[in-house]
């Protein structure tokens, strides 16, 4: 039995013999009417010229460059009520931490709050704040959305596009509600999106574990890993 290196050996044979054959070889067989000789040549050059062709075309897959934003979503004075003193100790410090790395980083954070039209709170009101805890900055871009999903009726679409971001990491309230809506709205509008375990919240802990669990929520540390690898 024949090794199966001689088939290698007989298609590089084959390829070296289709790039030394020069056009002008092809029309002297033409002239010559050696029809023999030129449909052997004919057949080989249409063997081998897929091959070439592919080795030559073939171009590895370009790479999307992260570029991430974080969304800090309803943690309103006004909300915050419903949720579990222990979950909202934690929720806090972690929403903290992140937009403190984000800030660090150089990427953007981006505020949302929630305004229902018939029960307020209304936008200048205490109620409608976020605590003073919270580590953002005037500058911080700011939506206000009437419906759970933050993309809903809103302009976060625009501001997440000026910012140039591709991919949203959510963090906030609810975790059965605005967090999750905005999370299927993010994918709606074609963003690569997480939600961060232990920066969710909701009026049940076990219902946020579940979510966390569900959609795959990534930890603190992962996201810390992902933006010091992304290239600014």
């Amino acid at each position: 039995m024949k090794n199966n290196n001689d088939g290698f050996g007989i298609l590089k044979n084959l390829f070296e013999f289709y790039r030394k054959i020069e056009t002008s070889f092809v029309i002297q067989l033409i002239k010559s009417k050696n029809m023999k000789k030129l449909i052997i040549v004919l057949a080989v050059l249409l063997m081998i010229a897929p091959c070439s062709l592919f080795s030559q075309d073939k171009k590895a897959p370009s790479k999307t460059q992260i570029k991430p934003a974080l969304l800090v979503i309803d943690i309103q004075n006004v909300y915050l009520k419903m949720v579990p003193d222990r979950d909202k100790e934690v929720g806090l410090y972690y929403i903290n931490a992140l937009i403190d790395l984000f800030r660090s980083e150089g990427y953007p954070i981006i505020r949302i709050y929630h305004y229902d039209k018939e029960n307020g709170p209304k936008p200048d009101s205490e109620l409608f704040e976020f605590p003073g805890t919270v580590s953002i900055k005037a500058d911080d871009a700011k939506v206000i959305k009437t419906y759970p999903d933050g993309f809903n009726k809103t302009d976060l679409d625009k501001v997440i596009k000026e910012k140039g971001c591709n991919t949203l990491f959510l963090c906030g309230l609810s975790a059965v509600g605005c967090v999750l809506s905005t999370w299927i709205g993010a994918q709606n509008n074609d963003y690569k999106a997480f939600m961060i375990k232990d920066a969710i919240m909701s009026h049940n802990s076990e219902y946020t574990d579940n979510v966390e669990v569900m959609f795959d929520a990534v930890s603190y540390d992962v996201v810390k890993l992902i933006l010091e690898s992304a290239a600014k």
